[in-house]
């Protein structure tokens, strides 16, 4: 291994080919997205000091590179192109090709320094995989009913018959994820242990598992800025902009969204809160957020600690 200064990496994937570069002003390789052109840059990176490997979640593309990179006990990690874009922007970097991507992301790890995460195992992939089925599921369902109400009725055998033919699929997904967590001694804990609490159900307990797995080791600040529910200032000057919420993991929210509807009724905890805000006269949708934020506090503090003790449990 080289004593020389680290070198930070970045490697912009595509479906056919990975565009590499050595440094924010390094020369950019171009690898092919297969197993030997990353076998070949694997063993390009290993000869080298490398400080950090930058990947853009791609949808997939990226997750065989990555397998290899981890394999071979390399520093990497995989970020939000949204947040590596607002960074090439603030940089004055407008213009936008693969190795120009690649030279972004090599800055973007030597200059922000995110910390290295471990990959998900492969069963933890699978669950992530399924997780995701289940949704695209869901939303071609809601299409087909969508179409339903407007189409010919010479249309409608045809798109009911779907419509029962992926609900069939959805069954199969749901066995499938059911059979996952069932097979994992510390899922299957983790799963007892969420649906233990008054409205979480089984959607929301194996999406909080597979799609957020640090539940329980962050505090509470920090999870709920991870999953998109930590309120944001707009202030400028004088003026003081409404506090709002965003980014994180859409999907965590969706599923607490809903379980939280059910919380404000049948969560002795959550109920309380709730009324109290609206006494307070919070609008009904700030309360919510906040029941949201709440609920996610004690999720987290359950899995943390191991048991879910009521009525009461430390929120602040």
């Amino acid at each position: 291994m080289s004593t020389a200064d680290p070198v930070f990496v970045g490697v912009d994937v595509s479906k056919e080919q990975l565009d590499v570069a050595m440094g924010g002003d390094g020369s950019a390789l171009r690898f092919g997205n297969v197993e030997n052109g990353i076998a070949n840059l694997v063993a390009e990176l290993r000869v080298r000091n490398v400080g950090l490997v930058v990947l853009e979640a791609t949808g997939g593309f990226e997750v065989p590179l990555a397998a290899a990179l981890a394999a071979a006990h390399l520093p990497l990690v995989i970020v939000n192109p949204r947040q590596v874009r607002a960074f090439a922007c603030a940089t004055g970097q407008l213009a936008k090709t693969d190795r120009i991507d690649a030279r972004v992301l090599a800055l973007f790890a030597e200059r922000i320094r995110p910390e290295p995460r471990t990959l998900p195992g492969e069963a933890s992939r699978l669950l992530d995989a399924l997780l995701a089925r289940r949704r695209q599921l869901l939303d071609m369902i809601t299409a087909e009913h969508n179409r339903l109400g407007f189409a010919p009725k010479a249309l409608h055998k045809g798109i009911t018959k779907h419509i029962r033919w992926l609900q069939r699929e959805l069954e199969d997904v749901d066995h499938a994820i059911a059979q996952s967590i069932q097979a994992s001694p510390l899922w299957r804990a983790q799963d007892d242990l969420l649906r233990s609490i008054p409205s979480i159900g089984p959607v929301t307990s194996r999406t909080m598992i597979g799609t957020l797995p640090e539940l329980g080791t962050l505090n509470r600040r920090q999870i709920a800025k991870l999953v998109g529910l930590a309120p944001f200032a707009q202030d400028s000057g004088r003026f003081r902009g409404k506090r709002r919420i965003g980014g994180g993991r859409s999907d965590v929210r969706k599923a607490l969204y809903m379980s939280t509807l059910v919380a404000t009724r049948h969560n002795p905890t959550i109920r309380a809160f709730y009324q109290r805000l609206i006494a307070a006269g919070k609008p009904k949708k700030v309360a919510l957020t906040a029941c949201m934020r709440k609920l996610l506090t004690i999720l987290n503090a359950v899995v943390r600690t191991g048991s879910y003790s009521q009525p009461s449990i430390d929120l602040t």
